[in-house]
């Protein structure tokens, strides 16, 4: 397995929606890529949608941004993905396979990539919808398909026998790139590179841990050891002993 960041194939994408944390991410050699989404927006405080996308559009150009269109209709979902496409060239527009009443949106990704939109097909979970994207894209226009690995992982399922299928699959078109989404530990980086997967998306959670690559595991223990005896000298725990 890889342990040195430098030699890692898959790309890695900042997942996040706080200002100055994604264009400190940006700044990065080793981030490719950045994605958002409407529950992290919330979670940041974020009040104005254009507003927020376009000012960190400002200040990230080089680099492809994610953001998600989020109305129910679909005929709207188009009209939101091209006004959202139209605010920079390194938009990328995601679009959920589904809306939330569970309606399939192939007809919208069908639509919008061939009007040659950059789309980011999000919040996949079988080979089944994966499938169902390849047929409706444009094979001449460059997505991103979007399976969340991790939570698939959180049924208990291993999902890396399904994301070598979804590669296969996706195969077909060149322009594809393969996204293991929700990641849940470190490790998701490697097993993604070591399956050929073309980007991984990662949370300030888990890249925060990227200094953590190649530590010495006996050192690791000790500092465990540190933290825990710190701890319980700070909460100034005792046992009395008769």
């Amino acid at each position: 397995m890889v342990t040195d960041l430098s030699l890692l194939k898959v790309k890695l994408f900042s997942d996040g929606a706080d200002k100055q944390a994604m264009i400190e991410m940006a700044s990065k050699p080793y981030i490719k890529g950045l994605t958002t989404n409407p529950t992290l927006m919330r979670k940041a405080g974020v009040q104005n949608y254009r507003l927020f996308a376009k000012e960190i559009l400002t200040e990230i150009r080089d680099k492809p941004i994610s953001f998600e269109v989020f109305s129910d209709d679909l005929a709207e979902m188009k009209s939101q993905a091209l006004e959202i496409a139209s605010w920079a060239e390194n938009v990328y527009v995601k679009v959920p396979i589904t809306n939330s009443m569970g309606v399939p949106t192939t007809e919208v990704i069908a639509y919008l990539s061939s009007n040659n939109v950059k789309l980011n097909i999000t919040a996949i979970l079988t080979s089944t919808q994966v499938a169902e994207v390849v047929s409706a894209l444009n094979p001449r226009v460059s997505n991103y398909i979007s399976v969340f690995a991790g939570r698939i992982a959180d049924t208990g399922v291993d999902p890396i026998p399904m994301m070598k299928d979804c590669l296969k699959l996706i195969a077909v078109n060149p322009m594809s790139e393969l996204i293991w989404a929700s990641p849940r530990e470190l490790l998701n980086i490697f097993q993604a590179d070591g399956i050929g997967c073309h980007i991984i998306t990662a949370t300030s959670d888990i890249l925060n841990k990227l200094n953590l690559i190649g530590k010495d595991l006996t050192s690791y223990s000790l500092d465990t050891v540190k933290m825990f005896r710190n701890d319980a000298v700070q909460s100034g725990f005792e046992i009395d002993i008769a």
